[in-house]
């Protein structure tokens, strides 16, 4: 497109760069043939006119690209932000995972135990960590109550409590 104008706007722009011309020239033939004052002053009102509407669609279009420049920088800085963000929670998460698994090591957990604490964290059942793990539900049910009874908490609720409660603060 040309000068980055949308098909309309050039349409609009062509039209009135058009009349402009073809006003022009009427205006020195009717100025060269002896034509009267208050229809030169017409053309020229119309040159006037179609020159000053290009100059507003250009204007309006220069803006409009200023914006979309604008907001195209914001987006970026905007997703610049998000990535760094993603990075630092990403960092957080992992930095959280170290402090559970040092504490699952202080209950004195068994591998067993810590792949089956990470799940009853993560939220899932008894019968959805019995298949993750291709055992039977009621083998998840008493190493989950052997987890907490190692870690001297009540159940899932309080298990789960323990871990997040200082994001709470």
């Amino acid at each position: 497109m040309l000068f980055g104008l949308r098909k309309q706007e050039l349409f609009f722009v062509s039209l009135l760069i058009f009349i402009t011309f073809m006003a022009f020239a009427d205006l020195i033939t009717d100025y060269y043939i002896g034509g009267r004052a208050w229809h030169l002053l017409l053309e020229v009102a119309v040159i006037v006119v179609a020159v000053f509407s290009i100059g507003m669609l250009l204007r309006a279009h220069r803006h409009r690209r200023q914006e979309l420049e604008r907001l195209g920088q914001q987006l970026k800085t905007t997703r610049d932000d998000l990535s760094v963000s993603r990075e630092r929670l990403k960092q957080a998460g992992q930095n959280y995972q170290q402090v559970i698994q040092s504490q699952f090591e202080d209950w004195q957990l068994t591998p067993s135990e810590k792949a089956v604490a990470s799940l009853l964290l993560k939220g899932l059942s008894f019968d959805e960590i019995a298949s993750v793990r291709d055992t039977r539900e009621k083998t998840v049910r008493q190493q989950a109550s052997v987890i907490y009874r190692k870690s001297g908490l009540s159940g899932r609720h309080e298990f789960a409590a323990w871990f997040f409660e200082d994001f709470l603060h």
